[in-house]
């Protein structure tokens, strides 16, 4: 198996040190009257097995990513480097596959099957940011033709890393509204706060990875305003790692052995996530 470049690795000593310091001080803050929600044992718990999980089945799909980069770089319409202007395309680059990528996850509901545990805590803390997909099979189709503009392989993932990174810091009640111009081009934890919402107003919104330019530009933008409620609009009761990471593709099993007629099963599994017989549309 050829070396994965993959810095989220390096990076976990300082994601579990960021977690304890994130659980104090939402205690304090708790404490002195703010609206945070803190830690809950359980919850917290069930999101590090999910991470460890993801490290193992993630390290596989980025391995199938790494090999059809490799396939796809000797064919690239331009060479940009890998200097500063090639590591500017691999990141924008990744960033705009991944605002897809996440974007579909939440209209086809195969792909809603693999992300939805992401969505399953009632939490928001930097525990959250560690409930990771098991199972993006969607990332080996939107990130090696990176390569084709010339991204080397070596660099596609090193971008994945440095994306998923930033994200983690994301996850959090600690934070406010950060300066107007952060808050106009990046991802911030007010962003991505509405992004885990269920509010009805916050559905499907702010998919951004590092750019929220990506929702402004593609209309699924949506400022925080009210109270976010956090989880799933029909939430699942079970801290079981191996529940949370595959219930949905058990949900669509059943819905598809009791379809109708291959139509009505083909809509099950690739409409959105909330289809059912006669809906023109639906969440």
């Amino acid at each position: 198996m050829p070396h994965i470049p993959d810095p989220t690795l390096y990076a976990i000593p300082a994601f579990i040190a960021a977690l304890l310091i994130e659980s104090v001080l939402l205690r304090r803050l708790r404490a002195r009257g703010r609206d945070v929600l803190g830690y809950m044992a359980r919850d917290t718990w069930a999101s590090l097995a999910m991470g460890v999980g993801s490290v193992v089945f993630v390290t596989l799909i980025n391995t199938a990513v790494f090999l059809l980069a490799g396939k796809l770089y000797p064919h690239r319409v331009v060479d940009v480097g890998s200097g500063a202007l090639g590591w500017v395309v691999a990141m924008l680059g990744w960033d705009f596959a991944f605002y897809w990528h996440h974007r579909w996850e939440h209209e086809v509901r195969l792909f809603w099957a693999c992300h939805v545990n992401h969505h399953s805590s009632r939490y928001f803390n930097f525990s959250t940011a560690l409930r990771q997909p098991w199972t993006p099979f969607l990332g080996i189709v939107l990130y090696p033709p990176l390569a084709l503009v010339g991204v080397t392989p070596e660099m596609i993932l090193i971008a994945g890393g440095l994306n998923l990174i930033f994200q983690f810091w994301v996850h959090t009640e600690a934070v406010g509204k950060l300066p107007r111009f952060v808050e106009l081009v990046f991802n911030t934890p007010s962003h991505h706060r509405v992004h885990h919402g269920k509010n009805e107003q916050y559905l499907d919104k702010n998919y951004a990875g590092i750019f929220i330019l990506w929702d402004r530009l593609f209309g699924t933008f949506e400022e925080e305003r009210e109270r976010v409620v956090y989880g799933l609009t029909h939430d699942i009761e079970t801290y079981n790692p191996l529940r949370i990471a595959f219930h949905e593709y058990a949900a669509i099993g059943r819905d598809v052995a009791r379809s109708r007629s291959f139509g009505e099963a083909l809509n099950r599994t690739f409409r959105g996530p909330g289809w059912k017989p006669g809906d023109a549309k639906a969440r």
